[in-house]
C-alpha cells in the first residue's frame, strides 16, 4: 500500500512539474511584447501595362475525323504564321493540344456521327498597336473565335518588389515617428507579415465564329450591312487601365 501512495505522489509531482514550465517559459514572451512595437502599413505601385494576352479557341466539326482535325489544325497553323509575320517571339506563342469528340446517334457502339475537334492558342503581344489586326484576321476563317484581351506587366516582380518596398518605408517612417513622442527609437525587425495583391485588366470579347468587328452604315437613322467593297474600319478595341499593385506588411520591432 504504501509503494501505491508514493507511486501516485511522485506522478502527481511530475504533472505538477510539466504544467508549471510552460508559464515559467511565458515570461520572455511578455518581456517580448512589452520591448515591441507593432506597426502596419500599406504600399502601391501603378504602372501601365507593357503586354497583352491574347487567347483563341479553334473548334472545328465535321462528319469526318480526318477533315475536322485537318480544318483546326490549319486554322491554329495560321494564327502561328500571323503572328510571325508580325514580329511575335516563338516564346511568345503558346499553342494547346487538340482534343477530339465523338457525336453519337443515341447508341456508342455504333459510329460516331461527327467528330468536334478543340484547342487553344495564347499570344503575348508587346507592341500593342497590333492587337487589332492579329484578332481581326484571326477570326475571318470561322473556325477561330476570340475570348479574352488581358492587360499585364511583363516584370511583375519588380513591380511586386517596388509595392513591397513602399509599405516598409511607410512602416518604418510611422514606428519612428510614433516611439519619438517618448524619446524612444526603432530597433531591430523582430518579425513581419506580407500580403501582395495585383489587378490585371481583363477584356472579354467573343466573337461567336465570326469576325469581332461588326460593321453597319448609317443612312436617315436605319441600319444595314455594309457593301462588299466597303472598306471596314474595326471600332477601337478597349484602352488599357493602370496596373496597380498593393502591399500590406505588419511589422514588428524593438524599441530601443
Amino acid at each position: 500500500m504504501k509503494r501505491i501512495v508514493w507511486a501516485l505522489c511522485f506522478t502527481a509531482l511530475a504533472v505538477f512539474y510539466l504544467c508549471a514550465r510552460p508559464a515559467a517559459a511565458q515570461n520572455p514572451e511578455i518581456k517580448f511584447i512589452a520591448d515591441t512595437f507593432v506597426v502596419q502599413a500599406e504600399g502601391r505601385y501603378e504602372a501601365d501595362p507593357d503586354l497583352a494576352t491574347l487567347t483563341f479557341n479553334i473548334s472545328s466539326q465535321d462528319k469526318e475525323l480526318r477533315k475536322a482535325y485537318d480544318t483546326a489544325t490549319q486554322s491554329m497553323r495560321k494564327i502561328v504564321d500571323l503572328a510571325d509575320r508580325n514580329g511575335l517571339k516563338k516564346e511568345d506563342v503558346a499553342a494547346g493540344v487538340l482534343t477530339v469528340t465523338p457525336f453519337y446517334e443515341g447508341d456508342r457502339k455504333k459510329r460516331a456521327r461527327s467528330y468536334s475537334v478543340q484547342g487553344q492558342i495564347v499570344l503575348k503581344v508587346r507592341d500593342f498597336t497590333k492587337i487589332g489586326q492579329l484578332i481581326d484576321e484571326s477570326v475571318q476563317d470561322g473556325i477561330t473565335d476570340f475570348r479574352s484581351l488581358t492587360y499585364s506587366l511583363a516584370d511583375e516582380e519588380a513591380a511586386k518588389q517596388k509595392a513591397v518596398a513602399e509599405a516598409m518605408r511607410r512602416a518604418v517612417g510611422r514606428a519612428t515617428a510614433a516611439l519619438e513622442q517618448k524619446g524612444q527609437k526603432v530597433g531591430a525587425l523582430r518579425y513581419a507579415t506580407l500580403d501582395v495583391k495585383q489587378l490585371v485588366a481583363v477584356a472579354q470579347i467573343e466573337s461567336s465564329g465570326r469576325s469581332m468587328y461588326q460593321f453597319a452604315e448609317l443612312s436617315s437613322g436605319v441600319s444595314s450591312s455594309p457593301r462588299k467593297d466597303a472598306a471596314p474600319v474595326p471600332p477601337p478595341l478597349p484602352q488599357p487601365e493602370k496596373i496597380t499593385i498593393s502591399a500590406t506588411v505588419q511589422c514588428a520591432f524593438q524599441i530601443q
